[in-house]
């Protein structure tokens, strides 16, 4: 190795790859439908239009199996922010679909929370 190539790795990091340059700058998804909780599946059948980048890839493999954002980002120890941006895309290609688990759509609102605290302390 070159000292050049030295600035590309770091013994204890690994290679120092940007989380932008994973995402072509873009540090926010196209769409926000994505939370650290939910879950995210490759579509059986669908057709890819054209050879994805190897994150993109690396996402799409992910996706066979159900998984969460969360444990997308943990597998591939890539940043949260980076999964939601290429998750973004492939759900823009129609590659995957993401489902927000029922129990985090009907939780009661704070105020209802509370409500409910302010009783608990009263008795």
């Amino acid at each position: 190795m070159s000292s050049s190539d030295n600035v590309w790795f770091d013994d204890e990091a690994g290679p120092l790859i940007r989380p932008y340059a994973m995402t072509r700058g873009r540090t926010q998804p196209t769409r926000d439908d994505f939370d650290v909780v939910s879950i995210v599946v490759r579509v059986g059948g669908a057709r890819q239009d054209a050879p994805l980048d190897p994150e993109h890839q690396a996402v799409l493999d992910m996706c066979a199996s159900p998984l969460s954002v969360a444990e997308i980002a943990s597998h591939l120890d890539y940043p949260i922010g980076v999964v939601k941006v290429l998750l973004g895309d492939l759900l823009d290609q129609g590659l995957i679909v993401s489902r927000t688990p029922a129990a985090r759509a009907n939780r009661p609102s704070m105020n209802v929370l509370s409500a409910v605290l302010d009783g608990i302390r009263a008795l």
